[in-house]
């Protein structure tokens, strides 16, 4: 298969791309996109994996779906673009950040700045029908993103996995917390975050305590 990923992982995870599950996902992937408007651009597919490459991850975020509508999706979890509106959980992500760390609301809710420094933006499925939440999931895509985590997990020590909400909590059985820092909580978005355990649960200041102690540089978020 003729995908376009950073060396690295396809040297990790390159031989998914020859599985029928991603042979039959590529057509799907292929169709939607000639036939509807999908997200994000086709080149952004793989953005989280090109912006992050494999050893030099230090933070695993797990979104479950691209945004949906138009602008929003450039292939990164809970990422916007430049000059689009924050959605309500990036929103409360930023809160967070300024309550646990004392840094201010940022202008741009383009989240590149964190996926440069070694933060990888995953959503377990990488791509969406416009106005179509969910809408290509369970299609291969959460096979090949779990390939990716088990292989962080087997081949990286001391990395952080932050798993807000209960998809991303599923994924705890992928992780060896004996080897790397697994951060859990409730969603970030407003209805989840209303029962409480979002606000306060510490995590960028606590992934940053476990960085600085395993050799690594702090994440500035």
């Amino acid at each position: 298969m003729n995908v376009k990923i950073e060396e690295s992982w396809r040297q990790h995870i390159g031989a998914e791309f020859d599985k029928q599950y991603f042979v039959n996902l590529t057509v799907f992937v292929r169709q939607e996109y000639t036939h509807y408007t999908c997200f994000p651009p086709g080149n952004k597919i793989f953005n989280a994996f090109n912006l992050c490459p494999f050893d030099q991850v230090k933070t695993v975020i797990i979104g479950q779906d691209p945004y949906h509508e138009p602008g929003q999706a450039h292939g990164l979890s809970f990422s916007v673009n430049a000059g689009v509106p924050f959605p309500p959980s990036l929103v409360n992500i930023f809160k967070e950040i300024e309550m646990d760390l004392g840094t201010p609301m940022p202008v741009s809710g383009d989240l590149t700045r964190w996926a440069e420094q070694g933060v990888l933006l995953l959503n377990a499925t990488l791509t969406v029908r416009a106005h179509q939440a969910g809408s290509h999931q369970r299609k291969g895509w959460e096979e090949f993103t779990d390939a990716a985590i088990r292989a962080l997990n087997a081949d990286r020590e001391h990395l952080v996995f932050i798993l807000w909400g209960s998809y991303a909590r599923s994924k705890v059985s992928l992780i060896d917390s004996s080897r790397h820092l697994v951060l859990q909580s409730v969603h970030p978005s407003p209805l989840s975050a209303s029962r409480g355990g979002w606000f306060g649960n510490h995590h960028f200041s606590r992934c940053n305590a476990y960085l600085e102690q395993h050799g690594e540089k702090p994440i500035l978020w």
